[in-house]
């Protein structure tokens, strides 16, 4: 009876692991289908030029420049990386990508989900998604935090991919907000865009700072979210419209960032080394 039972839920554990493996995979495969008619490749126009042009570089005070973009390649190729990587058969049980697989499934599909938005002129549409795919991927992390990865393979395909996403979307949120806003007509209250624009940079870097310590300095966010905020300064200081003060703001915010996440990795490794120490 007890064999019988332990059968029957190694096999029900089986199949909805690979029922899992196969929602990220198809979610993958959609969200790579939504970067292609993002790009504007499928006839329709890019992200920078749909909905009015809200999202372009030059549209707001918080947009990054049009190379910060460039980053999706690589973000994109890591979901693909991670798409295949726990569809392996060691991954169909492990605790970990049982627990991981369904927050990044909805994240892949509410990034689809908010390049249609912008596709079909929706931008008041794309903020609570965008909002959403921000919580999700918060989950996933804390997931991957939660959960340390077995190998160095696995910490680079899994926390490597969801915290170069992460760290994007912090950035790309704040800019949306900001063009959905500017798009509305919103006066800001009567303050001054600009006074408004370095109050929401130096949040984005707050919250990376923030990040970094939770995360224990993990390098992959920080990437990202300093990459988001680099363009926003090269956007600022060479482009329209033009904002000497947005773009040292961002500058700083950068650096702030990236000297706390490397504060704290190496405390974090000196703490380890003295705890090794005393052990043996």
């Amino acid at each position: 009876m007890t064999t019988t039972s332990s059968t029957t839920t190694t096999t029900g554990t089986t199949r909805s692991g690979l029922a899992r493996q196969l929602t990220v995979a198809v979610s993958a495969v959609l969200a790579v289908i939504g970067s292609f008619i993002g790009s504007g490749a499928a006839g329709g126009q890019p992200i920078q030029d749909a909905a009015g042009g809200a999202l372009a570089a030059d549209a707001t005070l918080i947009a990054p420049g049009t190379g910060a973009f460039s980053i999706w390649s690589v973000i994109y190729f890591g979901l693909l990386a991670y798409a295949v990587w726990q569809f392996l058969p060691g991954q169909r049980t492990d605790a970990r990508h049982r627990r991981l697989g369904y927050p990044v499934a909805a994240s892949l599909l509410l990034n689809a989900a908010w390049i249609l938005s912008i596709q079909f002129d929706l931008l008041w549409l794309s903020v609570p998604v965008i909002v959403a795919l921000l919580i999700v991927l918060v989950v996933a992390f804390r997931i991957c935090l939660a959960m340390p990865p077995r190998n160095a393979l696995d910490a680079l395909v899994t926390d490597g991919t969801i915290g170069l996403y992460l760290g994007w979307v912090i950035v790309a949120t704040a800019a949306n907000i900001t063009a959905a806003l500017t798009a509305t007509g919103w006066d800001g209250w009567g303050i001054p865009p600009e006074t408004w624009a370095v109050v929401v940079v130096a949040v984005a870097g707050l919250i990376g700072i923030a990040l970094a310590v939770w995360d224990r300095g993990r390098v992959a966010p920080t990437l990202s979210l300093g990459w988001g905020l680099a363009w926003i300064a090269v956007a600022r200081l060479t482009d329209a419209p033009a904002s000497t003060v947005v773009g040292v703001t961002a500058i700083i915010a950068t650096a702030a960032v990236v000297l706390v996440t490397v504060a704290v990795r190496v405390a974090v490794e000196l703490r380890r080394r003295r705890a090794t120490a005393a052990r043996s």
